[in-house]
C-alpha cells in the first residue's frame, strides 16, 4: 500500500544540517515525494517562519518540532545509559507539533534563552582552546568565533560549525592540495591522522570533529554543570509551547546493542508512560529494519504515538526520504506507523493553535483512546494541504 512520506525530524541550518539553507531542505523533499516535513532544530524555533512560508509555497504539511539535550541526575548517578550512549543521564528530548506562531510564557522562555546561551558559551570555550592549539603548533591563522557565528550559523552554534571553520581554514592555506592538508592535519594536531579524501569534505569536518572536538579530544569542554535542563524542565518548555514532549530512541546499534534504559522493550515503555511520554520518534538510518519494526510496532500497538526522521544533522547528505540501516527500505508496517504519527502530531498542532485541546494537555496527559480520532483530523488536515 502507498502510505503518504513522512520525515518528521529535520535540522536545519537554524541549528546545524547539512542543507545549504531551509529551501534546500525543503525542494529536496519535493523531489523525493516527502509530503510532510517537520524542521526540529536544536534548542531553537527561529526557522518556523521560513518553514511554514516555504511548505505553503510547496504543498507540503510543516511539523513544528524542537530538540533538546537534558540531564536526570538519578540516571546519572546510577550509571545508566538513556538514549545517549557515551553519557549517563544524559537525555534527548524533542518536542512535537509546537504551536505556530510560536510562543512561550516566563518562566520558560527566559529558560530557553539561558540554554542557548549556555551551549553557545561552551563552544566558544572550544573555538579559544583549539585557537591554542593552533598557536601552540606555530598555525599562521585561528579561528574567529564571531566571523563563525555572523557567516555559518543562524544564531545556535555547535561545535560542527567549529569543525566546519576548521576545515575551510586548513583548506585555504594549504591552497586546497591534497599532500597540503593532509599534512597540516595530520602532523599539527596531535596524532590526528585524517583517513578520509580531502575531496570528501563531510567526512573531513566529521574525523575533525570526532578527534579534535569531541570527548577526549584535545579542544573538547566539557559543560558545566548547569549546562542542562532536567528532563521535567524540558517537557514543561514544550508543554508551554504547546507541543507533545517525545523520547527519540537511540535503539540498536550496528552491533544489535542497546543502551541500559532500552534494552528491554516492556519495561521501557511503561516507564516511559511512567516519566509522562506518549509519543517516541526513531532515526531510521540507525536501525536494522527488522529491529526497528519490532519496537516500532510495540510501541504503537501499547499507544505511543510514534513518528520517524533523518535528522541531516551532519554534513553528510542523505535523503529526506527515510530508509533504515543500510539504505533498507521502510516495510509498509513502518510507512503505516510513521504516517498515522504525522497524522497525530499534525491534528494536535492544527487544534493547539486554534486556542483548543490537542492530544496532550498543559500538564502532559493524554487519552490515548483519543487516538484514531486525531488520525483521522490530522489526516483529513494533510490530504487537503498536500493535494492528495
Amino acid at each position: 500500500m502507498d502510505y503518504i512520506k513522512v520525515n518528521a525530524h529535520l535540522h536545519t541550518p537554524y541549528s546545524f544540517s547539512a542543507f545549504r539553507d531551509v529551501n534546500d531542505a525543503l525542494d529536496r523533499a519535493v523531489a523525493e515525494n516527502v509530503k510532510v516535513v517537520g524542521i526540529n532544530d536544536f534548542y531553537t524555533t527561529a526557522g518556523y517562519d521560513e518553514w511554514y512560508a516555504g511548505c505553503n509555497e510547496r504543498h507540503l504539511y510543516p511539523l513544528f518540532n524542537i530538540e533538546f539535550i537534558s540531564l536526570n541526575e538519578d540516571d546519572q548517578k546510577k550509571g545508566l545509559r538513556v538514549n545517549d550512549p557515551g553519557n549517563p543521564g544524559r537525555t534527548y528530548i524533542s518536542g512535537k507539533g509546537l504551536k505556530y506562531p510560536f510562543s512561550l510564557s516566563e518562566p520558560y522562555a527566559t529558560q530557553l534563552a539561558d540554554v542557548q546561551r549556555r551551549s553557545n558559551d561552551q563552544v566558544e570555550a572550544m573555538c579559544e582552546k583549539l585557537n591554542g592549539i593552533l598557536d601552540a603548533n606555530n598555525i599562521r591563522f585561528s579561528l574567529d568565533f564571531g566571523w563563525i557565528k555572523k557567516e555559518l550559523t543562524k544564531g545556535i552554534i555547535r561545535e560542527r560549525h567549529l569543525a566546519k571553520a576548521l576545515r575551510m581554514k586548513v583548506y585555504e592555506a594549504a591552497e586546497n592540495d591534497e599532500s597540503g592538508i593532509r599534512e597540516m592535519l595530520n602532523q599539527r594536531f596531535g596524532g590526528f591522522e585524517l583517513k578520509s579524501s580531502p575531496e570528501n569534505i563531510a567526512e573531513v569536518e566529521n574525523e575533525i570533529r570526532t578527534n579534535l572536538l569531541k570527548a577526549g579530544g584535545p579542544a573538547f569542554v566539557s559543560e558545566k554543570p548547569d549546562a542542562f535542563l532536567s528532563v521535567a524542565d524540558v517537557s514543561k518548555i514544550i508543554l508551554n509551547a504547546g507541543g507533545i514532549p517525545t523520547y527519540p530512541f537511540l535503539a540498536d546499534d550496528k552491533n544489535g546493542n542497546y543502551t541500559d534504559f532500552e534494552n528491554d522493550l516492556e519495561r521501557v515503555s511503561k516507564e516511559l508512560k511512567e516519566r509522562g511520554f506518549h509519543s517516541v520518534e526513531f532515526i531510521t538510518t540507525r536501525n536494522d529494519v527488522q529491529l526497528l519494526e519490532k519496537y516500532a510496532e510495540y510501541l504503537y500497538d501499547t499507544g505511543f504515538v510514534v513518528t520517524f526522521g533523518s535528522e541531516h544533522n551532519s554534513p553528510t547528505m542523505e535523503p529526506i526520504e527515510l530508509f533504515a540501516r543500510n539504505n533498507t527500505p521502510l516495510t509498509d508496517k513502518l510507512m503505516k506507523i510513521n504516517y498515522e504519527g504525522a497524522c497525530v502530531v499534525a491534528a494536535h498542532q492544527h487544534l493547539v493553535s486554534e486556542g483548543k485541546q490537542g492530544y496532550v494537555d498543559n500538564n502532559g496527559n493524554a487519552d490515548r483512546s483519543q487516538i484514531k480520532n486525531f488520525i483521522e483530523i490530522g489526516d483529513a488536515l494533510i490530504r487537503k494541504e498536500v493535494n492528495v
